[in-house]
């Protein structure tokens, strides 16, 4: 009986851990994070964060496609820097478009946490730039990563009329 409650306890950390390496990937990526807790006795999700959203609750990708207004402000007492965002197709968590003039690669869609998720790359001529973003009433939040110029940036965008 102890050692079936040991065991039980190391799965649960185990369990706890992944969780937690996987809520640090999302920080990196998307700045914001869900951490799902899971406990040794029960195998379904519960949600750790006040507000969290139910899992099985999917939205709608088309509320994505379209033209975004991007603020690329530096900081937030600067003056607006705004640039174009299109997303002009979305397929079973893939997206294609352009962001910043630049052609979208590896555009991706998560909606299993109950909101709209994205990663994708951009390049120019002297660098790749991972972005990712959460839509978020109706605006999307998002970071952009270059490592060859060493920034990471905050920007916000809100979709154009239709």
């Amino acid at each position: 009986m102890r050692q079936a409650r040991e065991r039980a306890l190391i799965e649960g950390w185990e369990r706890v851990s992944v969780l937690v390496l996987t809520a640090c990937v999302a920080a990196c990526l998307s700045g914001c994070v869900v951490v799902t807790a899971r406990s040794a006795a029960s195998a379904s999700p519960t949600p750790a964060v006040a507000g969290a959203t139910a899992l099985d609750a999917k939205p709608s990708v088309s509320a994505l496609v379209g033209s975004w207004r991007v603020d690329l402000r530096p900081t937030p007492d600067a003056p607006p820097y705004y640039q174009s965002f299109v997303i002009a197709s979305v397929e079973t968590g893939r997206f294609t478009g352009s962001f910043y003039g630049a052609p979208i690669s590896e555009g991706r869609i998560n909606l299993d946490w109950g909101a709209h998720r994205i990663a994708f790359v951009t390049g120019d001529a002297s660098t790749s730039y991972y972005h990712s973003a959460v839509l978020r009433d109706g605006r999307l939040e998002g970071l952009t990563r270059a490592p060859g110029r060493g920034f990471l940036a905050f920007w916000t965008a809100e979709q154009e009329k239709r």
